[in-house]
């Protein structure tokens, strides 16, 4: 009893009265109730029970309406609009409607036409013409008929019988009386007959005119038939000529698109080759000519390859040519006779018939010779005796001839064996050690050098074999060896090193590793005899041209501005050792110091990397240029050492020696290790350093101009040269450039500003006031203000209304679906309905056919 009365008190029908209450009592389905855990007093509920059957057919019906009307009509342009003022508006009578439509095309003809029109008359219309024009009645009546001129009415008549005659008396008047004052007007019945008989009088005119012109056109036409054949005009050329003046001379544009269609236009062309394809084609072309160079140092006929000229009769008109390939045959002759070498047979039956001709030839010269005797009856022996001999000399001469020819034959051969033999091969294997390189290379010229060089790339090109990698990495080595011995050389060849370096550049581009490695073996071996050295004597001295070009050629190889590199750190590490742990003790130390430090300042010029070791130096080589006494209190750093027995190096030591200095570069001799004989090159050549070593100063000016610390690093310098440097004895271009490079100094570097401290308003103490809340009361947060309420009010009514909206879009694209899937399946269906009714009507048609078939005739 509890549950049924807990069931009552819950149930759908302890509902009040309302709509749903109806629907409960029809369909107790169609009703959701919405059960709350718990009943609280005073709540208003507004959701309770829901309907969502109803709500749904009401969705479907709305949707039906809008959602389905618009997708129907979507793409589709045949849509009439009517515009027209207050037609379907029924609170406005007709002549209202009028009235506005009257208003709006005044205003819009007032707008458009007499804007500057000052005068406030209206013109009215009647189907677009002025009703001022109509009342003129000047408007002429044309015909129906352009062809026939029968039926037109003249204006006078027109104006009798439709205009009431009295503008025709009027005219008439006036004209009687301007003609013939003192003549009476007539009556309308004369002036209408005479009308009548002028109209008639001007039609009988215009047929007999028409009836003539037809004559007189058939009568030209047959005249001209029969003179047509006879006539054959030409234009004079004083005619064509004026014509052609005559003609307009066509305008820029129009040349323009002439000439551009006539232009070339792109044709397409054939791929671009890989590497290995490209290298493949060198190497063919490559053996080719080889072959062709060892058959002519052998001596070997080449007649094989080449082509056979062909016979062209003298009749042949070469019509039948092709541009693409030349199939026309040579003449050749042969003592007069002409050679024809199309076959062998040939040539055998044409070797035959020049024999039986020769002996033909012989025959009738005993015969004429036999006849001649028996004519001549006075001969006697002794002229028999003279020809025999004139025919053994002949003969004898012939056996000459022949041999100088055979002689000079084989001499030509000879010619061409030995410059055969002196070529170049044209494919060259990889030397797989350093001699055999040496043995390609030595005694050949610098060109003949490098295109040896070349032809083993190519002939070793890895895309060819997979073994020609590791050689042609090999022939990287040995390339820096061979480097070593032309610098060895007396003088060195620095031409030659130069032009190898492009090709060390391709190898190394090409194979790079194993080019970093080889440099690296030899900065490892250089590094390691420094140290052995250091370790035994206690100091090292600088490398040899070698090393220093192995420097050189490092920089131009490898990236230097990177900040970590596998070859170049190493490199600038191993100068810096050269700048600190070698000692300077000649001119030969210092050229070689400052060719070092060339080659720093070549390294940092792109990443502009502080070197300290580069401005010691550089400190040190121009204290060497100061005497000794001159310096008090300058400190230097190691290796150098101010009591130095080799501190006044570089002091100019006869003033007359610095007016005959020219500034040149630096003597190669001096890296190799000549010494100087005279007292005047020596000084010559301290110039020369200083001059160098200023000219460094002022590259790492500019260099490290944006550096911080740039005063205080280059202030030892700049003492030094301002107040030590004996400038008064150097030339006049050493002391410009002494003077310019003081400026530099003393105006380039950041200026320091003394410390202040920062300006700025001061910030007040915080006050620890006391945070007052108010109570919390129902359906408000902790610490929320009114507006704070509103605002999240606001927030909570936003994505409410966010979700329905999107829901109402999902709703909407499923309802569209389930048209669209509607759509596609009437088609369908009614698809499948006519492809099955035409296979009943071609199976009824199939049987009729058979049914006919097996009827007997």
């Amino acid at each position: 009893m509890g549950k049924a009365a807990r069931g009552k008190k819950g149930g759908p029908g302890a509902l009040g009265p309302g709509p749903a209450a109806g629907v409960v009592r029809g369909n107790p389905f169609e009703v959701k109730v919405n059960k709350q855990k718990f009943r609280i007093l005073g709540r208003k509920t507004k959701h309770d029970v829901g309907l969502p059957g109803v709500s749904r057919s009401k969705a479907h019906k709305k949707r039906t309406q809008t959602l389905l009307k618009e997708y129907k009509e979507k793409d589709k342009s045949s849509v009439f609009k009517d515009k027209r003022i207050g037609e379907y508006d029924t609170r406005i009578s007709p002549e209202e409607k009028m009235m506005k439509r009257f208003a709006l095309e005044q205003q819009k003809s007032h707008e458009k036409k007499n804007i500057y029109n000052l005068n406030e008359e209206e013109d009215l219309t009647h189907y677009g013409q002025s009703l001022a024009d109509i009342e003129k009645l000047n408007d002429v009546l044309e015909s129906d008929s352009d062809n026939e001129e029968t039926g037109m009415l003249s204006a006078e008549l027109t104006a009798a019988h439709f205009g009431g005659g009295g503008g025709l008396l009027r005219k008439k008047a006036l004209s009687g009386q301007e003609n013939e004052k003192d003549e009476k007007c007539k009556s309308r019945k004369e002036l209408i007959e005479e009308l009548i008989a002028k109209s008639k009088q001007e039609k009988r005119e215009r047929q007999a005119q028409r009836e003539n012109t037809l004559e007189l056109t058939e009568k030209l036409d047959n005249d001209w038939k029969e003179i047509q054949a006879f006539l054959s005009h030409k234009t004079s050329k004083s005619e064509t000529k004026h014509k052609v003046e005559e003609k307009v001379k066509p305008d820029e544009y129009d040349m323009i698109v002439r000439e551009l269609g006539f232009e070339m236009k792109a044709r397409p062309s054939g791929r671009m080759k890989t590497e290995e394809e490209l290298a493949k084609e060198e190497q063919e072309r490559l053996l080719q000519l080889e072959a062709d160079r060892l058959r002519r140092m052998h001596g070997e006929d080449d007649t094989g390859t080449k082509k056979k000229p062909k016979h062209i009769s003298a009749d042949d008109l070469a019509d039948g040519f092709i541009l693409d390939k030349d199939d026309r045959r040579l003449l050749s002759y042969n003592d007069g006779r002409l050679n024809i070498e199309d076959d062998k047979d040939e040539d055998v039956e044409g070797s035959a018939g020049r024999t039986e001709d020769d002996s033909g030839e012989e025959e009738s010269e005993e015969e004429s010779g036999s006849e001649a005797d028996a004519v001549d009856s006075h001969s006697d022996l002794e002229s028999d005796d003279g020809s025999v001999e004139k025919a053994s000399a002949g003969e004898e001469q012939e056996r000459i001839n022949e041999g100088n020819k055979n002689k000079l034959q084989s001499k030509d051969q000879n010619t061409k064996k030995k410059a055969a033999g002196l070529e170049l091969p044209h494919t060259l294997a990889a030397p797989g050690s350093y001699e055999q390189l040496k043995a390609l290379l030595l005694g050949r010229p610098v060109e003949e050098q490098l295109l040896v060089i070349e032809k083993i790339k190519k002939s070793s090109h890895p895309s060819l074999a997979v073994a020609n990698k590791a050689k042609l990495e090999k022939l990287f080595g040995f390339l820096l060896e061979y480097i070593v011995e032309l610098t060895a050389r007396e003088p060195p060849e620095l031409k030659t090193i130069d032009k190898l370096v492009l090709v060390l550049y391709d190898l190394c581009q090409m194979f790079p590793e194993a080019a970093s490695n080889h440099v690296k073996l030899v900065l490892q071996d250089a590094a390691h005899d420094m140290e052995e050295i250091l370790e035994t004597r206690g100091r090292a001295a600088f490398p040899g041209l070698d090393m220093l070009i192995y420097l050189k050629i490092i920089a131009i190889l490898f990236p230097t501005s990177d900040y970590w590199h596998p070859v170049v750190t190493p490199s600038m590490v191993y100068m810096s050792q050269l700048l600190t742990k070698c000692p300077v003790t000649t001119l030969q130390d210092v050229v070689k110091g400052l060719l070092v430090c060339c080659l720093f300042l070549q390294y940092v010029s792109v990443s502009q990397r502080f070197i300290p070791e580069l401005v010691n130096f550089l400190l040190r080589i121009l204290h060497m240029a100061v005497p000794s006494r001159g310096v008090q209190g300058l400190t230097l750093m190691h290796p150098f050492r101010s009591l130095d027995k080799n501190g006044s190096l570089l002091v100019i030591s006869e003033t007359t020696d610095a007016k005959t200095w020219q500034k040149q570069n630096l003597p190669l001799r001096m890296v190799i290790g000549s010494k100087e004989n005279s007292k005047t090159e020596v000084n010559h050549l301290r110039l020369s350093c200083i001059d160098m070593c200023l000219d460094l100063v002022r590259r790492c000016a500019v260099l490290y101009g944006s550096l911080p610390s740039f005063q205080e690093v280059m202030n030892p310098i700049q003492i030094l040269l301002s107040q030590h440097v004996p400038v008064s004895g150097y030339p006049a271009q050493l002391q410009e450039l002494h003077n310019s490079i003081l400026t530099q100094l003393e105006t380039q570097g950041p200026h320091y500003h003394p410390l202040v401290c920062e300006k700025k308003k001061p910030v007040p103490l915080k006050l620890f006031t006391p945070k007052i809340v108010k109570v919390l009361e129902f359906g408000r947060k902790q610490g929320s203000n009114e507006r704070e309420q509103e605002r999240k009010r606001l927030i909570h009514r936003h994505k409410r209304e966010l979700k329905g909206a999107v829901r109402e879009i999902r709703r909407d694209n499923q309802f569209l679906a389930r048209m669209q899937l509607a759509e596609i399946t009437e088609r369908d269906s009614e698809r499948k309905r006519k492809v099955k009714q035409l296979f009943g009507s071609l199976a009824e048609q199939e049987g009729r056919w058979k049914a006919m078939k097996k009827k007997k005739f």
